[in-house]
């Protein structure tokens, strides 16, 4: 079981944000950055929404990075921790664009790139943005394997309702090969059929934890499943955040558990399938003391899980 590293104030959602975050500075992340890779924290991940209607902000907060240029930044600060997206919305971009901003920082980070792409669930951004929301699932397979051409192939071609390409170079290619790993976030079978087809990680956001070797057991029973599912991502928090940011309660995922609650449920995680996970963020007063806090949990918390 590996620890992903929970940053503060990446948003303001109101089922887990506490009070102290909100004067978290850029600054202060880039500092955390590092000390996530110093304490031996395996990856650094960032959520994405790129504008955010006033009618969601009680539940959803104003404040929300975008997912690449925040992965570049911190790759730029470190040298050897994993930087990835939880989530990305790949229908929001063109597959071109995403392809670029993804390769060239796998490419300058030496590999230390992983991308969770989602569909989306946010119809008013989309409508803002000009992107079919109901088409947003075909899109987002037509994407992927426009993508996966521009990575891989020294002559991508790709015919598609969406995107086309033909006669054209794409350069750098990801570091990592064949590519940066993909993985998928989200519940719908869509989306696992999706996993099956394309992804090496799960990322699930709705589903309940004892419902997850089910999930895993539908992904690969897929006809196209390509045999690499590796990754399943369950954070303690995750259960607490309900369909459209709403809040949900769950006494087994709060914050501030003892060491013995803790290493439990991870080790819950571990037989349900789950490869990584994250440990709340507690109530603190101060970002000093959450700096003491992940140094407690890499010291205490990842030798029993590891």
């Amino acid at each position: 079981m590996k620890l992903t590293f929970s940053m503060p104030h990446l948003l303001r959602l109101k089922a887990t944000c506490q009070p102290w975050e909100a004067a978290v500075t850029g600054a202060d992340q880039t500092r955390l950055a590092k000390w996530a890779e110093k304490l031996g924290y395996a990856m650094i991940c960032v959520p994405e929404h790129h504008i955010m209607p006033r009618s969601h902000v009680e539940l959803s907060g104003p404040h929300h990075l975008s997912a690449y240029a925040t992965m570049a930044y911190w790759a730029g600060a470190t040298d050897k921790i994993r930087v990835n997206s939880c989530i990305a919305i790949l229908p929001l971009q063109h597959p071109i664009v995403t392809a670029k901003s993804l390769a060239t920082l796998d490419w300058l980070s030496s590999g230390r790139v992983t991308v969770t792409f989602a569909v989306g669930w946010l119809k008013e951004e989309f409508d803002l943005l000009g992107v079919p929301f109901h088409e947003r699932g075909r899109m987002s397979d037509e994407y992927i394997e426009a993508i996966i051409q521009l990575w891989t192939q020294e002559e991508p071609h790709f015919q598609g309702q969406y995107v086309s390409f033909s006669n054209v170079a794409f350069e750098p290619k990801p570091f990592q090969k064949p590519h940066l790993p993909i993985w998928m976030g989200g519940d719908a079978e869509a989306v696992l059929k999706r996993i099956a087809r394309f992804a090496t990680g799960w990322w699930p956001f709705l589903t309940k934890p004892q419902d997850i070797p089910r999930q895993i057991d539908f992904i690969k029973s897929q006809p196209h499943y390509h045999g690499r599912l590796e990754d399943v991502m369950y954070g303690f928090a995750t259960s607490r955040v309900g369909e459209g940011h709403k809040v949900k309660d769950d006494p087994r995922a709060r914050p501030g558990m003892t060491k013995a609650e803790i290493i439990d449920r991870l080790g819950w995680f571990k037989e349900l399938g789950v490869t990584m996970s994250s440990v709340p963020i507690p109530t603190l007063r101060h970002i000093d003391e959450y700096f003491d806090y992940t140094q407690w949990v890499a010291e205490e918390i990842m030798p029993a899980v590891a």
